[in-house]
């Protein structure tokens, strides 16, 4: 006890000494900046008040970073010798924090840079103080920031000065979709955004040279009652400045596209060094794209063409660039790609103009313009056509050994259609000491193929499909022949799938040819007499699945990095109907079977769905939190009783309930019993889960988090199991297991590791009067392990 007592006090003094320890080589009148608080004004309603979170990125000083409370990076920084700058002393330094010193003109200047942002938020009368106190014995500083917001001006009228007048009847026939409304605050952000959706909205309609620096506000606060009148001013091109100096402005011009010239297999090195590259190439024309290659074309021109959505004479259009980028890119051929455009020259007589003509006041009028050229050029450097990978995997224990060997084969463009085409080759042994001298040597041995086609695979044409995506058709065909000591099985399978999206968030999938069979050849009988798991009994049976699948997910998380986002997954698959339509009109069960057989084995047929819905709200620049709901149901029909184990669901592990192991919570409130393998799987899972995401010390970040959920049977069996375990309206949310946790995450940019441990609240297996988890017990917790986030 005395041992304990005196640890804990050395580890005590210990973190007393790296916290005070930090001010000790400060020069003499500095402060270590130990606290900054910021002050949101209270008295503005809460819908218009800028929140302190929102105001922190415009301080200049920032407190160090803790770790536990303690000074940590600023301690190890000063551990190095200033004079010295060996490695020993540099790695200090570079993983160390060198201490925040106060300085008074980065604090005035933090004050104005709030008084700066409430301003272009509208809040034009506000005010920014701070105080500083550094009464500290410690030789600490704490900031604190009072802001003041007062009434925010509002937006009286908005008015438009179209200096190019032919672009004021494509500008104003979209003011429905206007970011500036009279009555609303008036917010710089919000002008400088609907400058962007004015350029982006020409940009697509062929003002290739179109910026936001042709919009400019002129805004009149003297209106009064704190009102602005707001003019936005659309002006001319600049075309250059004449012999005196002064501005030439001409209209902004509406351009197409001339040429399009696309580098198959460009080369930047080369076309950099050497001279001859140009002399080379050869080009070749296809449905307006100049294909430019050198030797033999390495794809076939149908294929760009697909991917390339530009045409000749087509007005310029920066949405569909943005696609050519995208569809090229998805081709999963080329490492690299690049648009670049250039005005094509033309004479004058050669210029055409587009006129405008409408009608005002009971009068025709009739504006023009001038029209441009570009020249696209689109630059792609392909990437290693052929790729090999061998992979040796090794593993012993005191009764064990194994070996296993992959040799994998990779083509990017087998058929020069940008097909990729993947081929691994596996065999493994394994030998056992055991008693029975006969049952010591395992093997296995396999081969997993694929092929990938950028476009769907069709036994007939519809153009409703020609809207889709980047197409992509997936065929994969898998077999797998194991021979163990006390059984021998063959697994197989083949699916096609066809992948698309469409221009915004959404992505599918579709998987028509989804067959899966498992082929027991030998099974001991002694293997599975004494097993309780009914997981692992299923998992030896011979098994025949065919089903067809489909997928839907929205995610706009990658358009909206740093901020809010949704995400929503929906899955729904079937197995067996187009068999059981088969069997049923050519065939009858055998005698003394309610069922019928494909190949000698009982086929599974059977509906199951679900669907996630997550929603990620940032509360800061890097606080969010982070909620989900998941729910799940599978049914059996027809010729199947049961449902395939692997497709039932399972509740517990790192993306779910994280209180509980994976397979160990539920179904619904049935008695736990001791197995030496999870198995707890059933038919219906709810799910919703709360995060809350948090930094901690660089790479490392923090998450606290609630989870609650189960699983249940849909139908009664007492020979199986109790009616606890099935899914009751009037009673199934008293099973609902409830844990909280901590987490912790590495992000290392290329993936997040994560380790959660989750601590049950409410465990709906356990005795009644018991499930209410009020003593804190080590078997009630989980540590589960996970790369990326759980939802």
């Amino acid at each position: 006890m005395r041992a304990g007592r005196l640890c804990v006090c050395v580890a005590a003094a210990c973190c007393m000494l790296a916290s005070c320890s930090v001010t000790r080589k400060l020069p003499a009148g500095s402060y270590l900046v130990q606290k900054v608080t910021i002050e949101a004004d209270e008295e503005t309603p809460r819908d218009e008040r800028i929140p302190a979170s929102e105001l922190e990125r415009y301080v200049r000083q920032s407190p160090n970073k803790r770790f536990l409370g303690l000074n940590l990076g600023v301690w190890i920084y000063e551990q190095a010798d200033s004079a010295k700058h060996n490695w020993w002393n540099n790695w200090k330094r570079r993983i160390g924090q060198e201490p925040v010193l106060l300085d008074m003109e980065l604090t005035e200047k933090s004050a104005e840079n709030l008084k700066v942002y409430m301003d272009s938020k509208g809040f034009l009368s506000s005010r920014a103080e701070y105080e500083v106190d550094t009464t500290s014995r410690r030789k600490r500083a704490s900031i604190l920031y009072r802001t003041v917001q007062h009434e925010p001006y509002r937006i009286d009228t908005l008015s438009y000065d179209f200096r190019d007048r032919f672009l004021a009847q494509i500008i104003l026939s979209d003011t429905a979709g206007t970011l500036i409304r009279p009555g609303e605050i008036f917010d710089i952000t919000m002008l400088d955004a609907e400058r962007e959706r004015i350029t982006r909205y020409l940009r697509d309609r062929g003002y290739y040279d179109f910026s936001v620096n042709n919009i400019e506000y002129v805004a009149d606060t003297t209106v009064g009652a704190r009102r602005v009148a707001l003019r936005m001013v659309v002006k001319q091109h600049l075309a250059g400045y004449d012999a005196r100096g002064a501005a030439i402005m001409e209209d902004n011009r509406v351009y197409r596209v001339d040429r399009i010239n696309v580098f198959t297999d460009y080369d930047p090195t080369a076309a950099r060094t050497d001279r001859s590259y140009a002399r080379r190439l050869d080009t070749l024309r296809y449905r307006g794209l100049n294909l430019i290659y050198e030797g033999k074309p390495n794809l076939r021109p149908r294929i760009l063409r697909r991917a390339v959505p530009l045409y000749p004479n087509y007005v310029y259009n920066a949405s569909q660039v943005d696609r050519t980028y995208a569809d090229l890119m998805a081709l999963g051929y080329f490492r690299a790609t690049r648009v670049a455009f250039s005005e094509s020259p033309r004479g004058d007589d050669t210029t055409h103009r587009v006129t405008y003509i409408g009608r005002a006041a009971d009068t025709t009028q009739s504006r023009s313009t001038r029209e441009g050229y570009l020249r696209c050029d689109i630059l792609c450097t392909p990437a290693l056509r052929q790729s090999f990978k061998v992979e040796l995997e090794g593993s012993t224990t005191a009764s064990f050994y194994g070996l296993k060997a992959t040799v994998g084969y990779q083509n990017r463009n087998i058929f020069r259609g940008a097909e990729s085409f993947d081929v691994a080759f596996a065999a493994g042994y394994e030998y056992m000491k055991a008693s029975d001298a006969r049952k010591r040597n395992a093997r296995e041995i396999g081969v997993t193929a694929g092929l990938s086609f950028p476009r769907f695979l069709l036994p007939f044409r519809t153009r409703s499909l020609r809207a889709a995506n980047q197409p992509k058709t997936k065929v994969e065909f898998s077999i797998n022949f194991q021979d163990r000591p006390y059984y021998r099985r063959t697994l197989s399978s083949l699916g096609l799938t066809y992948l698309w999206s469409n221009d915004r968030y959404s992505s599918f999938s579709l998987r028509p040819i989804d067959i899966n069979v498992i082929d027991m050849g030998y099974l001991d009988d002694d293997f599975l007499r004494d097993s309780q798991n009914e997981y692992l009994k299923a998992s030896f049976a011979s098994q025949f699945i065919a089903g067809l699948t489909f997928g839907y997910a929205y995610n706009n998380q990658t358009r909206n990095l740093g901020g809010n986002a949704t995400l929503v997954r929906f899955n729904l698959e079937t197995a067996g109907n187009l068999i059981d339509g088969l069997e049923h009109l050519f065939s009858k069960p055998a005698a003394g079977e309610d069922y019928y057989r494909i190949f000698g084995l009982r086929y599974s047929q059977y509906v199951r769905t679900d669907l996630s819905v997550s929603r990620k709200i940032m509360l800061n620049e890097r606080v969010a939190l982070v909620g989900r709901i998941y729910g799940g149901i599978v049914i059996p029909y027809g010729n199947s009783t049961d449902v395939p184990a692997d497709r039932l669901f399972y509740a517990g592990g790192s993306n779910g309930m994280r209180g509980w192991a994976p397979r160990t919570l539920g179904p619904g409130s049935q008695p736990r019993k001791l197995s030496e393998y999870p198995m707890r799987l059933a038919d219906v899972k709810l799910e919703a889960n709360l995060e809350l995401r948090f930094p901690i010390w660089g790479i490392m970040h923090g998450a606290t988090f609630f989870d609650l959920g189960n699983i249940w049977k849909l139908k009664s069996n007492p020979a199986k199991y109790s009616d606890s375990a099935v899914f009751y309206a009037d009673r199934f949310y008293r099973q609902l297991g409830f844990n909280t946790g901590l987490g912790v995450r590495f992000d290392i940019k290329f993936a997040v590791l994560r380790l959660d441990w989750g601590i049950q609240l409410h465990n709906p297996n356990n005795p009644a009067g018991e499930r209410w988890i009020h003593n804190f017990r080590w078997d009630n917790t989980a540590i589960n392990f996970g790369v990326g986030y759980p939802f």
